[in-house]
């Protein structure tokens, strides 16, 4: 890393820290109605300003439904996609400051909340799988200040001194923080919730290469998914439970779908059970991006890892 480029990122998350301070103190002042006001303009302004971001969601969007939707057709769920996590970043820095909207908010749809239940009554912890869908921070606070033990694995942000916030922020809220890394203390503190009999939940929708994960088909491609919900409940026999948030329409309320009790199917070996296993989890990700594909994070390079090719693991297997 050159000295140039350096200056720059610490220049940009200086800027985007101080932004942060500046929007979190707005929060608190103003009330939320003046606060939808004043940032519904921004939103708009916000998509053209963020051009890669956009570039990459395009591509990403390009990869899934390239040949089943028009350009028009991905640029408009695209929009609809930045504008709602725009939306849903604001509800965030507005609600955590006032608890009480989270679940004026927040409601649990069909058996969702049955469905919670059963699984926790198991007396094994609950293994959430969910993704970056919906207004899924917000989502796991209101589990949290429903009263469920929860507890969320997240990549810790690249601003330590913005992450201590988020993290105070949450513990305040009652949601307990597994931070996604180092590997080994993330493990240790994931099987502990689970044996305290809390619900655990992991996003199962990011990157990952083949040194943690398994390569399974996603829109076609193959993507480097995660296997640690797979390993957890083999070892702990926690039921796993798909949860999702759905923004209802254009407004402010968001409804909980949990599904019930996912069972592993066991295959002849450990690895062919963790393969096919998260190869079906993934499938009900897939299912419900497809069908609202607007509350889905396209940004997100979901392809960026790529399996080695036939030709070169044997190239590997030569050399060693």
């Amino acid at each position: 890393m050159t000295m140039a480029t350096d200056w720059k990122k610490k220049t940009e998350r200086t800027l985007v820290r101080y932004a942060f301070y500046f929007f979190s103190w707005l929060f608190r002042a103003l009330p939320y109605v003046a606060i939808k006001a004043m940032t519904n303009g921004l939103l708009s302004v916000a998509y053209f300003v963020v051009r890669r971001m956009r570039r990459s969601a395009m591509d990403t969007l390009s990869i899934a439904f390239g040949q089943e939707k028009s350009r028009a057709e991905l640029e408009k769920i695209c929009k609809e996609c930045f504008y709602n996590a725009g939306r849903g970043a604001i509800e965030l820095g507005t609600f955590t400051v006032r608890p009480h909207l989270i679940k004026e908010t927040f409601s649990f749809t069909g058996d969702s909340r049955k469905n919670l239940d059963a699984a926790m009554k198991e007396g094994r912890g609950v293994i959430g799988i969910s993704a970056h869908f919906g207004n899924f921070p917000l989502m796991l606070l209101y589990l949290a200040q429903m009263g469920y033990p929860t507890n969320a694995i997240i990549r810790p942000s690249r601003d330590e001194i913005i992450e201590k916030d988020f993290q105070a922020s949450r513990s305040r809220l009652g949601l307990k923080t597994v931070h996604s890394y180092p590997r080994e203390a993330c493990v240790a503190q994931s099987l502990k919730a689970l044996r305290n009999k809390e619900l655990l939940v992991v996003l199962l929708d990011q990157n990952t290469g083949s040194k943690s994960g398994v390569y399974v088909d996603f829109f076609g491609q193959k993507a480097g998914t995660a296997t640690g919900p797979i390993i957890f409940a083999m070892r702990t026999g926690a039921p796993l439970l798909p949860i999702f948030t759905l923004r209802e329409g254009d407004g402010d309320h968001h409804t909980l779908l949990i599904e019930p009790h996912f069972y592993l199917e066991q295959k002849a070996s450990d690895e062919e059970t963790i393969q096919y296993n998260v190869q079906k989890l993934t499938d009900i990700i897939e299912g419900y991006i497809r069908k609202y594909p607007r509350e889905w994070g396209w940004m997100h390079r979901r392809w960026k890892s790529r399996p080695r090719s036939t030709g070169e693991e044997r190239a590997r297997a030569n050399a060693s």
